[in-house]
């Protein structure tokens, strides 16, 4: 028998730690982490994702908007960050058309499957935003 590979040591142990910590958390899933915290409060996002820890840099509306491009790149892998993200950068400030346009320059990196599935999912973020 072969030693497990160390991600399937960390998966596990991370599942382990999950169970431990709330049994329920056994058969937890990316989707699952969108509806326990579909987006951070204001003040959070602000906190980790603006100028709080650095005055000087980007603001949370920009780094939103950069991690939205990186997860477009990433194509289909990152359907669950993807959503989370347009939410975030919506309550960070962002318009649809900011987004829209940020996914659409990706497309020159990531390729148009990568692209047009990002928009799918920024889509879907967006018409729940009215709801």
């Amino acid at each position: 028998m072969t030693d497990p590979s160390p991600f399937a040591q960390m998966m596990k142990m991370s599942q382990d730690w999950a169970k431990a910590l709330n049994p329920a958390l056994e058969s937890f899933t990316p989707k699952g982490f969108e509806n326990l915290w579909p987006t951070m409060p204001r003040e959070v996002m602000e906190t980790f994702m603006g100028k709080t820890l650095n005055p000087e840099g980007l603001d949370a509306k920009t780094r939103l908007l950069l991690t939205l491009a990186g997860l477009t790149v990433l194509g289909a892998q990152g359907e669950a960050q993807i959503r989370l993200t347009v939410r975030h950068a919506l309550a960070a400030g962002s318009t649809k058309q900011e987004i829209a346009e940020t996914i659409a320059m990706m497309g020159m990196f990531g390729g148009v499957p990568a692209m047009a599935k990002a928009m799918e999912l920024a889509t879907e973020a967006m018409e729940e935003d009215k709801s």
